[in-house]
């Protein structure tokens, strides 16, 4: 009989899973109100939460030691839904409520195709061990949420803009751009110096934005990538790999 130790990373990656189910159902029920929130604030804390899931199974593997195939694929299932069948409905949705004509807002589902591309990818990928290719597809759902939040606050851009936005970002995710991975070794400053830039900025945008500051963090996340391989790409790789 299996240790139970090895059950408690694929337990974690379900919670994601079933956060992400969730967020997909609330989608279709933006105009909804529950505990004072909208639906779609809802769907929000849900991918959210997915997202902390995400973190967690991956870092109780590596503590304990359980890592297993099945894992990696229903990691990599659990991700689709979360991050990109969830906020590509959302987007949808939103699109809808605005007047976009249904032709248009399907468009957002280009979300969905491309995370899934991504995530075949990064699973079949050698180089993407310390370090992505593409802009990783949780990242991409907190961009969605962070624009969300901005278009709740300051109304909706446009047909143009979002479909702008929608290729734009969904071609990022499956680019041949290199970005740092934003998960912590250790807690030492060096090594993590792009980490905690990115860290500090999030605590800033998030305070003065709200929910929207999770868009401009990504949107820095991706310049520092860029900065990053185009100044000095030698100390990129070091850095990923300190």
């Amino acid at each position: 009989m299996k240790n139970i130790k090895t059950y408690i990373p694929n337990t974690i990656t379900c919670l994601n899973l079933l956060c992400g189910c969730v967020a997909v159902f609330l989608a279709f029920h933006s105009g909804t109100q529950v505990m004072g929130l909208h639906a779609f604030e809802w769907a929000w804390i849900f991918i959210g939460a997915a997202a902390v899931f995400d973190f967690c199974d991956g870092l109780s593997a590596r503590l304990l030691g359980a890592y297993s195939p099945m894992g990696k694929e229903l990691d990599s299932l659990s991700d689709l839904v979360s991050f990109g069948l969830a906020p590509a409905f959302l987007v949808m949705n939103v699109m809808i409520d605005a007047g976009a004509p249904s032709g248009v807002s399907f468009i957002a589902l280009f979300i969905a195709l491309m995370g899934a591309l991504r995530l075949a990818k990064f699973n079949v990928d050698t180089r993407q061990a310390t370090s992505f290719i593409g802009l990783p597809i949780p990242a991409n759902a907190l961009f969605w949420i962070g624009t969300m939040g901005w278009i709740s606050e300051h109304g909706y851009p446009g047909d143009i803009v979002m479909a702008v936005l929608i290729i734009g970002f969904s071609l990022l995710m499956v680019s041949e751009l290199k970005m740092f991975s934003l998960k912590f070794k250790d807690m030492a400053f060096k090594g993590n110096v792009r980490r905690y830039m990115v860290l500090a900025a999030c605590v800033f945008f998030i305070a003065t934005d709200g929910v929207a500051g999770f868009a401009w963090t990504i949107i820095l996340y991706i310049l520092i990538s860029l900065l990053g391989k185009r100044t000095d790409p030698d100390n990129f790789e070091d850095e990923l790999q300190a």
